[in-house]
């Protein structure tokens, strides 16, 4: 039987009773598909869906940007967490990626959007360089987002939200596949949105705090598209064009409306002469503990 439960985040979590029918197992084991090259990583990946009820996971050893893999448009969601600033040997790049570089937050964003079938849905967290970096690569993978995808969201997380292992700010990207090699744009707009927080605090002890935004922004995505946004304080969509002239810069600092409000000083020689003020008595007060001194 299954229930909904909310976890100590503030999201509901199904749970499944420790025996399932042959339906749900077949189920289960035809849905789940995981790839690495540490082998460590393997057998936890396998452990952990084996204790899942999962008899025969499919985690595989594998490098999905070699060469060796070659496999397009069969996933309908992909969830990744891809390595930061990894860097491979280009001769070892599976060339159908379409991208010249060695960066494998790059291409790992390239093969996600091959694996993915037209109407899938892929979600990555990435380093933001990646949203506004100019090299000829970074440009060349928000195109692909923008036009072989409808790229629907980019969520800015704050630089902390992954120590203490790594202090890279990120981001989450949100998108649906739409067509390969597409030589038209399939995004109009992309809605922006950025946490102050992941309900956790932000340095390496990461201690859980009272409050947790994350079902929130969640919700607002939900509503993303009934929603009312009268300005660009907080969240809200930038359309296509305005991306295009902005060099497919993705980053949420680009398109923020910041508030500045006008600071009022007194006249130069008024605070020049509460300086002279407070000099005066500080040495007053010197001179009187220097006569108790003697």
């Amino acid at each position: 039987m299954t229930s909904l439960q909310e976890d100590e985040d503030g999201f509901e979590r199904a749970t499944i009773s420790s025996v399932l029918d042959d339906k749900n197992k077949k189920i289960l084991n035809d849905s789940f598909y995981g790839f690495d090259i540490d082998t460590t990583m393997v057998r936890l990946g396998l452990m952990n869906l084996m204790m899942h009820g999962i008899d025969n996971p499919h985690i595989e050893y594998k490098d999905s940007l070699s060469k060796n893999y070659n496999e397009t448009g069969d996933y309908d969601i992909v969830l990744a967490n891809p390595p930061f600033t990894g860097k491979l040997d280009k001769g070892d790049v599976n060339p159908d990626l379409g991208i010249d570089t060695g960066s494998t937050e790059l291409l790992f964003l390239a093969r996600i959007s091959k694996m993915l079938r037209s109407g899938g849905k892929g979600a990555v967290i990435i380093p933001e360089g990646v949203l506004f970096g100019g090299s000829k690569a970074q440009k060349a993978t928000r195109e692909i987002l923008l036009k072989d995808n409808q790229l629907e969201a980019v969520i800015s997380l704050p630089a902390g939200a992954f120590k203490p292992y790594t202090g890279v700010k990120t981001a989450i990207l949100v998108f649906t596949k739409v067509e390969e090699d597409s030589k038209t744009w399939h995004t109009d707009k992309v809605w922006f949105y950025a946490l102050e927080n992941d309900g956790y605090s932000l340095d390496d002890n990461r201690r859980k705090l009272k409050e947790n935004p994350l079902p929130i922004v969640k919700s607002e995505y939900v509503v993303r598209k009934t929603a009312d946004y009268s300005d660009r304080k907080n969240h809200f969509f930038v359309p296509l064009d305005e991306i295009q002239e902005n060099d497919l810069d993705l980053s949420y600092n680009r398109y923020k409306e910041y508030e500045y409000t006008e600071q009022s000083y007194d006249p130069p020689k008024e605070i020049l002469a509460k300086l002279m003020e407070m000099e005066q008595g500080i040495l007053a007060d010197m001179q009187e503990l220097n006569d108790l001194i003697r």
